[in-house]
């Protein structure tokens, strides 16, 4: 496990005509009780000013910031230059519309020392709950105080639902970058914790130190359409997770969303039904598939 960082964590924040709400972000990482950080900004091709106000931020020099902005191509690819330009050895997402409470990095520091020295180059990270503005935790809880598991089986197992925020080590991180596919500006962030997960564990401790804030207007009709504009991520993340050991009922779900996203590639479904192959299974799965298909097209087209 490479040691050869000057901060113990960066704090990586992809941010796109955000100014209206990085200042939060800004605020919330000042009172932090831990200090040796780096808050790590790319500007995925913001015009909204969010540059001046950066450069405010660090005049001010009440933290370490660093600044890097890029033509818009999509939060994977800003996520990939942050991971690569990263000076902590732990590597902590805190997007540009959410807060955290004032010591989150301590108890990350608390929990990622209690793993034992011997055993800690089988982890990956440590995974936390998270909480609205009013302090009620988001989705499910987890069963115990401090669980260590892998992520496929301490999500199917406990059912969770909801989302949990972390960090991950930062050379593990730089083994498995996000795929780049031509023309697209999403990929679900589920192809690359599955990846990691196949061989590394996490911490999950039942703490919320994330406080998340939600829009409640056409948020799924929003996901649809992002989804259906870049299928082909999308198809990789569901192709990918069919590779898994998970139950039938997760097995047959994901095969339903690969057909999905597959039409939404616009790909012949024979030709998906031969990348599956599982002929009988698919056979089986491919109507249900394409109705979803045709049922997101009539959504976005409202």
């Amino acid at each position: 496990m490479s040691q050869n960082f000057p901060h113990r964590f960066t704090v990586f924040t992809p941010t796109y005509n955000r100014a209206h709400t990085l200042l939060r972000v800004y605020e919330s990482l000042k009172i932090q009780t831990y200090k040796n950080f780096e808050w790590l900004i790319v500007d995925d091709g913001s015009s909204d000013g969010t540059a001046g106000m950066v450069e405010q931020w660090q005049e001010e020099d009440s933290l370490t910031i660093r600044y890097f902005y890029q033509e818009n191509q999509g939060k994977h690819v800003a996520f990939n230059r942050g991971v690569l330009e990263a000076q902590g050895n732990l590597f902590l997402t805190l997007d540009s519309d959410d807060t955290c409470v004032s010591n989150a990095l301590e108890r990350f520091v608390y929990h990622w020392q209690g793993i034992p020295v011997a055993e800690r180059e089988n982890f990956s990270g440590v995974t936390c709950l998270c909480m609205d503005a009013e302090g009620k935790v988001v989705g499910t809880r987890f069963p115990l105080a401090v669980m260590d598991a892998d992520l496929i089986t301490f999500t199917i197992r406990y059912k969770q639902v909801g989302d949990k925020w972390g960090f991950h080590r930062t050379d593990i991180l730089r083994q498995y970058p996000f795929p780049i596919f031509f023309g697209e500006r999403f990929v679900p962030e589920g192809v690359v914790w599955n990846r990691i997960g196949r061989k590394f564990k996490l911490r999950f401790i039942d703490e919320p130190l994330r406080i998340c804030e939600y829009l409640s207007d056409g948020l799924t009709a929003s996901i649809i359409r992002l989804r259906a504009r870049n299928p082909l991520g999308v198809r990789c993340y569901y192709f990918e997770y069919l590779q898994l050991a998970v139950p039938f009922r997760y097995r047959w779900k994901a095969i339903i969303n690969y057909f999905r996203f597959s039409a939404h590639a616009g790909m012949p479904p024979l030709e998906a039904l031969r990348d599956l192959g599982n002929f009988l299974e698919g056979l089986l799965l491919l109507p249900a598939g394409y109705l979803f298909y045709l049922a997101d097209c009539w959504a976005i087209k409202k």
